[in-house]
């Protein structure tokens, strides 16, 4: 399914859907984050999706981290909450979803770094190669954030 990522633009489609996310900005004992190259829009991204019903916030991060890179992880704590209702993203079966996402920090424990059929790549990087990559803009906020040290944040 693709994905288009809106934000700020007046010719956005309407939202139709508000669903609770969890996003991870996992970093190993090396400083090195964690990232995957989405299907759905080709970009670089923190792991993370929608939370299931039955599950925690955490449970939700660590279970997409999981699904999506191969990793287990423990979440250590929050790097902020993003709530813009002018960020979109409209998915090919007409679903419209306003942002609402919690950015966890992870720290991996175990696992096995694979692809899904979420990734097309899945990769540790310097912090300072971050800037390189292409990326959504609201998932590079996250990863500034977290760089900055001055979480949490609410926005």
């Amino acid at each position: 399914m693709g994905r288009i990522d809106f934000e700020d633009d007046p010719n956005a489609p309407k939202p139709n859907s508000l669903v609770p996310a969890a996003s991870v900005v996992v970093v190993n004992d090396a400083g090195q984050v964690l990232l995957q190259r989405r299907v759905d829009n080709g970009m670089w991204a923190l792991p993370g999706g929608k939370m299931e019903l039955g599950e925690s916030l955490a449970e939700c991060g660590i279970r997409e981290t999981k699904e999506e890179t191969g990793l287990d992880i423990e979440i250590a704590g929050i790097v902020g909450t993003y709530t813009n209702p002018r960020q979109v993203f409209a998915y090919d079966d007409g679903e419209v979803r306003q942002e609402f996402s919690i950015c966890l920090l992870g720290k991996p424990i175990g696992g096995t770094l694979a692809v899904s059929d979420e990734s097309h790549e899945v990769s540790w990087f310097p912090p300072e190669e971050v800037d390189r990559l292409p990326m959504v803009e609201s998932v590079r906020r996250r990863f500034e954030v977290w760089r900055s040290g001055s979480y949490p944040v609410v926005r």
